[in-house]
């Protein structure tokens, strides 16, 4: 028999890099066909967001640095030190309902699990110290919200539902091997690339299109 994962683990967001939010926001307009809403200011790390629902407890994320922030003491999430020339879906992130547990279970490049704030919202997230992304983006991030009830919850409802989540990776044997125990979605899959790569196929109003 296949071991189940112990703790809850479920799909909680996808994450867009932009080098800022303008061109992020263009990015997932021309590709899904909706303008994502405002979401706010991350002080911890000197970034700023838009979000929108992906379904009944899912969201996807447009992030950048927040030219109005001061610098963070520490290198920003998702490699926004140094963010790409053009934006793209670079991460996710998985919830789960107890992070200290799960966390001896992760490979160490997923870094510990710090808490973070973004207005009234608490969460802990693991962050690599260096800022970087697990796996080139394709391993996850895991996150546990401290505020109720969970933030997809409470946004409007969008017409959007995630279909898909495909992860390339140079060794997707060894990136399920890591997955498996700890995470199962039949949305989500592993196939070969010669880089790491996320691609997600969303439902929009206009029909089934894909993110990247």
């Amino acid at each position: 028999m296949e071991p189940r994962p112990t703790r809850m683990t479920e799909l909680d967001h996808l994450v867009v890099v932009a080098p800022d939010l303008a061109s992020g926001l263009d990015h997932v307009e021309a590709q899904i066909g909706l303008r994502l809403p405002p979401g706010g200011s991350h002080p911890l790390m000197g970034t700023h967001n838009h979000l929108i629902r992906l379904g009944a407890d899912t969201f996807l994320e447009v992030i950048a640095p927040d030219p109005a922030a001061p610098a963070p003491r520490r290198p920003r999430w998702f490699t926004l030190d140094h963010p790409p020339a053009r934006p793209r879906l670079a991460h996710w992130v998985i919830r789960t309902d107890d992070i200290a547990a799960l966390h001896p279970r992760l490979p160490g490049a997923c870094g510990p699990a710090i808490p973070v704030t973004r207005g009234a919202l608490h969460w802990q997230l693991t962050v690599p110290g260096d800022g970087t992304l697990p796996e080139g983006g394709t391993f996850p991030s895991f996150i546990e919200w401290r505020t109720q009830p969970l933030p997809p919850r409470t946004m409007p409802a969008a017409g959007l539902e995630l279909r898909r989540l495909v992860l390339g990776h140079p060794e997707p044997a060894r990136l399920s091997a890591w997955l498996d125990p700890i995470f199962r979605d039949p949305r989500v899959s592993t196939e070969r690339a010669d880089n790491p790569a996320l691609a997600a196929l969303i439902e929009t109003p206009q029909g089934p299109m894909w993110l990247r």
